[in-house]
């Protein structure tokens, strides 16, 4: 569209990601005039490379090991075949069901002007978008991140897959080798390996999700050994041969011995993402960037120049639509209002949706992670009796919690770990103790009974420190006396 001439707008938003779109609808809701600037189409990663089409495709895989595994629950069942491309057709048609919410019309009809083109700061106030003027008295960016290659000799003219790419498959890889072992390389080289493929995935440092609980990673360890995942860790790839249809070799730097070899009909590259920063002339308004091409933000999202805002990936916040989507709202209404609310980075909930889910908030629950001070309080599913029924134990419950009973952190592990973090997500945010999520009724047998039984053993270990003890001793003999 061609806004009139003259035209000044409140808000220009340069992206059309979750951030970008959370944002331009928070501004619109606020009385603000908006446009919104996206060079490729709305929607973002999430829709379109990401949450979407992932977590369909995890679905498909998920069905499969059910099938396979319903035996332990005395289902028997045979003859089971999997066709790829219709799991494809799955996850593509799921991004056709939700894409229609996120499209420029839905925009439209929320008041947000669209313009699509690339848009590139020249001065204070004024965007080019391929030869349009646009003037604003605000902006925010919000142009998110792409998946990285790392600098590995023969990759630069090689056809390796991303989570960008990986969605123009078709047929299912015989032999798929991932470089990267955090959430992305385990979701989907659990799901490739429960669709068929022969999967190695390759790791620089000593163990599979880095970044949590060591528990936990040993749980999901457990679950990829069973699905038949190759994992090797402490390597690094030194070069790739490969053909042009993607097929080839990956080689190991030594590890105590010769250099070992990967063979592979398609290698995916999940090692990280690289804010998307670039040829935007943010040096022409003073916006500085770090090393990596992360734009600076202070805590209310406000970039080194006082006018211009910015959400989601491109800021070296945790890389999670939700993050994207709050901290979008926040910078809009920053933005717009001239309020300067600041970004919470202490509670921002993260999910592996691998089998079992992975989901953690705050402190770690770990070690020294956890720091002095803090107890750690666990129920293993062992215990939990709604996975008993399923005869499916490979989970816990870890909550982190101060002296004062304070939740500070937690991790769960087991099936829709994500949904039990809700309420953990809140009392971290909110510094509720241990005893508000002890005394709230729960409903019985859930998977949530496991934070919430840890949260009970947590209460309970506060009530033996010595006041409260001294306090229950003397409301004791009180009683007592009264009832001679």
């Amino acid at each position: 569209m061609t806004p009139p001439a003259g035209t000044v707008w409140d808000l220009a938003v340069i992206g059309g990601g979750s951030a970008g779109i959370i944002a331009a609808k928070t501004a619109v809701q606020l009385g603000a005039s908006v446009v919104l600037i996206e060079s490729h189409r709305t929607g973002g990663d999430c829709l379109w490379t990401g949450c979407v089409p992932s977590k369909a495709l995890l679905a498909s895989a998920a069905a499969a090991a059910d099938a396979r595994n319903a035996a332990r629950l005395g289902i028997r069942v045979t003859g089971i075949s999997i066709d790829f491309s219709t799991v494809m057709d799955h996850a593509r048609r799921s991004i056709t069901r939700i894409e229609p919410m996120d499209s420029i019309q839905a925009l439209t009809a929320e008041g947000i002007s669209v313009i699509t083109g690339q848009a590139r700061f020249l001065a204070p106030g004024t965007l080019d978008v391929d030869g349009q003027l646009v003037q604003y008295r605000q902006a925010l960016l919000a142009t998110g991140a792409t998946p990285t290659l790392p600098p590995i000799p023969g990759i630069e003219a090689f056809p390796a897959l991303t989570s960008d790419s990986l969605w123009d498959l078709d047929e299912l890889p015989s032999r798929l080798a991932i470089l990267g072992v955090g959430s992305i390389g385990c979701e989907l080289g659990q799901a490739f390996a429960r669709l068929g493929s022969q999967v190695t995935i390759i790791e620089a440092s000593t163990r599979i999700l880095p970044r949590e609980d060591p528990s936990a990673a040993e749980a999901v360890q457990h679950s990829l050994d069973r699905d038949g995942v190759r994992v090797l860790t402490g390597r690094t790839a030194s070069r790739i041969l490969g053909n042009a249809n993607g097929s080839g070799s990956l080689t190991l730097a030594p590890d105590g011995g010769h250099p070992q070899e990967v063979n592979f009909d398609r290698l995916l590259v999940a090692v990280g993402r690289t804010p998307n920063t670039a040829d935007l002339g943010l040096e022409a308004v003073g916006v500085d960037r770090d090393e990596r091409g992360y734009v600076f933000v202070n805590a209310a999202l406000r970039t080194t120049n006082s006018r211009i805002w910015a959400a989601g990936d491109l800021t070296g916040h945790p890389q999670f639509t939700h993050t994207a989507g709050v901290h979008g709202s926040l910078a809009a209404s920053n933005a717009v209002l001239g309020v300067r609310r600041k970004a919470d980075v202490r509670a921002i909930p993260r999910v592996t949706f691998t089998d079992p889910e992975v989901a953690a908030v705050g402190t770690a629950t770990w070690g020294h992670e956890a720091g002095s001070g803090v107890r750690l309080y666990s129920r293993h599913h062992e215990l939990v009796d709604r996975a008993v029924t399923h005869d499916d134990t490979n989970g816990f419950a870890s909550l982190a919690v101060n002296h004062k009973g304070r939740i500070l952190g937690a991790t769960i592990v087991g099936p829709r770990a994500g949904e039990s973090l809700g309420e953990i997500t809140l009392a971290v945010r909110k510094g509720l103790r241990a005893r508000d999520i002890a005394g709230t009724m729960h409903p019985y047998p859930t998977y949530a009974d496991g934070p919430w039984n840890a949260a009970i053993e947590a209460a309970k270990a506060q009530l033996e420190r010595p006041l409260p003890r001294r306090t229950l001793a003397a409301m004791l003999r009180l009683r007592r006396a009264r009832l001679r």
